[in-house]
This record gives structure tokens, sequence and C-alpha cells, in this order.
């Protein structure tokens, strides 16, 4: 996966640009083929601004983007925003049903071993 950083009126460290590049490729495992990813980073002032954007093999763009005072709170708050977006694909009917069976064993008290 291609990961692109754009960064407008800011300086960002190399740590920095790492812990970006680590938040979003583990974003990144939640989606369904990702392709490539941008990264961008705003400074207006003191407000900062990250945003997260994730492309899939699909055609899906998923974009998450937040400010704050500081590039570290904004960049988390993106990529919160960007794992709620990936949580919220459509699964298959037998992934559904999977998952029903499920809580259904989980909450009655029954353990599948002997």
């Amino acid at each position: 996966m291609e990961i692109v950083f754009h960064t407008h009126h800011a300086a960002i460290s190399d740590h920095m640009r790492r812990k970006a590049e680590q938040a979003l490729r583990k974003a990144a495992r939640r989606a369904p083929r990702p392709v490539d990813a941008v990264i961008r980073f705003q400074q207006d002032g003191a407000v900062k601004s990250v945003e997260l954007a994730l492309h899939t093999a699909n055609g899906k763009r998923h974009v998450a983007s937040a400010e704050s005072r500081y590039f570290g709170t904004a960049l988390a708050d993106a990529a919160r925003r960007l794992t709620m977006q990936l949580d919220h694909h459509k699964r298959t009917p037998k992934a559904r049903a999977r998952r029903r069976t499920g809580a259904r064993t989980r909450a009655a008290g029954v353990t599948g071993g002997a």
C-alpha cells in the first residue's frame, strides 16, 4: 500500500510521520483490499488538522479528518474516525448469521468445549 504525505504550512517531525503511518496501517487492516492512502497535515495559526484518506480496490474512498491544538491529538481522533467508518462496511448474510449465533450462545452460557 502506497502512502502519500501532504503538509500545508506545517512542519512535521519524523516521529509524527511514523505515528501517522502506523495509525493508518492499523486502520487499513480493517479495510477490504486497501490500495493507497493520503495523510494531510495542515496548520492554520493555532489550529492543526489531520486528514486520513484510504482508497480500496472496490473504488470506495474513506476519509476522516480532525482538528485540534496539537497534531498528536488530531491524528488520534482522525484514526479513530477512520476505524469507525471501516467497521461499518457491509457484512454478508453468512457473516451476520455467524455473529448472531455467537452472541446467543455466549448469552446462554453455552461453551464449545467438553
